[in-house]
């Protein structure tokens, strides 16, 4: 059975730690709804438009966000297509999240998700089917042969072997960060298809993350860590087969990436976290809001202010009052502010 070969260096370590420091304030960060959904939304193009980006594709980022809100934009049909696919394979894994706490990955979860990548750009027989015939792995950068994967003939012997070490219960004592590392790099190794497999690799690496209780709200995006420096990407991928299948130093650079952009993650939700930010009004005490005042401060931040004719669609069956009664306390707290003394006045943040 495959065994992988590393050690624990001390960057490992330290990258981990700052890995688990910033993912414990993520997820117990009390945000509110809007920043919530605003933070996994720009996660989702970050990955889709850098995931896509680093093999080739043309899109900026602002186009990709276009794509993926279903908008039409004057763009080259496979580059579009590779979007919209990466997209679907982005929500796919967000299911399999939410219905398999601990997935079994698969020959097919591996090949469902190669269909979605090439959806529309490999023909029908190629789509989801382990390739037949010899590849080369290129850095798109440069167009330099990076490396050569298996044969055909040894893909779904390696593959075989590898998944029953993934899904063997004594790996679960492998750290879940080092586990994704781990699956990344062997699918982009063993290549197991004539194209997308880069995509497929990322998205596999990222659905050890999901399932191992690091999905960390879906805030972070490693694919923009990649593409910022697609040279250091290769490199690092290299150094496996230069250190004759020692993963320590890819292992330093994968956990390194993770622990960059969930500090910054962690820094912005820091900034914004009703318990970070607007507790400050309160000279530091513990701040204690009714879900009413929290779709309030919701509302106010994303439209700009709240007005007493908005009462009813904002909250349907509840009397004037009592929704004035939860804004005055916010008011009282210095959350937010009133503008204006007629039925006209704003509500504002403070």
């Amino acid at each position: 059975m495959y065994a992988p070969k590393f050690v624990i260096t001390n960057a490992i370590l330290k990258n981990i730690g700052i890995i688990e420091a910033a993912k414990e304030v993520i997820d117990h960060a009390p945000l509110l709804p809007y920043y919530e959904k605003q933070f996994q939304k720009d996660a989702l193009v970050r990955t889709v438009h850098h995931g896509t980006h680093i093999e080739g594709n043309e899109l900026n980022e602002s186009q990709a966000e276009k794509v993926i809100d279903g908008q039409n934009i004057v763009a080259r049909e496979r580059d579009v297509q590779e979007v919209i696919n990466y997209r679907k394979v982005m929500e796919q894994l967000e299911q399999l999240r939410i219905t398999n706490d601990q997935l079994s990955i698969t020959h097919k979860v591996i090949q469902d998700i190669h269909q979605l990548t090439v959806d529309k750009i490999l023909d029908d027989e190629k789509r989801g089917k382990y390739r037949e015939t010899q590849v080369v792995v290129k850095n798109n950068q440069t167009g330099q042969v990076s490396f050569r994967p298996p044969e055909a003939s040894e893909v779904f012997d390696q593959l075989t072997g590898f998944l029953a070490y993934l899904n063997d219960p004594t790996t679960e004592e492998v750290h879940a960060v080092l586990k994704s590392g781990i699956v990344h790099y062997e699918l982009a190794r063993i290549h197991p298809f004539v194209d997308g497999n880069g995509r497929v690799a990322r998205a596999l690496s990222t659905l050890v993350l999901f399932t191992n209780g690091y999905d960390t709200r879906r805030f972070f995006s490693l694919e923009e860590y990649f593409d910022n420096d697609a040279d250091a990407y290769y490199k690092a991928l290299q150094s496996v087969f230069k250190k004759d299948g020692d993963l320590s130093e890819w292992l330093e650079y994968f956990t390194k990436g993770l622990a960059i952009e969930l500090s910054k993650i962690k820094d912005k939700v820091e900034k914004i976290s009703v318990d970070g930010k607007l507790r400050q009004k309160l000279g530091g005490k513990p701040l204690l809001l009714t879900d009413r005042q929290l779709k309030i401060i919701e509302f106010i931040q994303e439209n700009g202010y709240l007005q007493n004719k908005m009462f009813d669609s904002l909250f349907p069956m509840i009397s004037e009052d009592t929704v004035l009664n939860e804004i005055k306390e916010l008011v009282q707290k210095g959350i937010i502010k009133k503008q204006g003394t007629t039925k006209g006045a704003k509500y504002v943040m403070g």
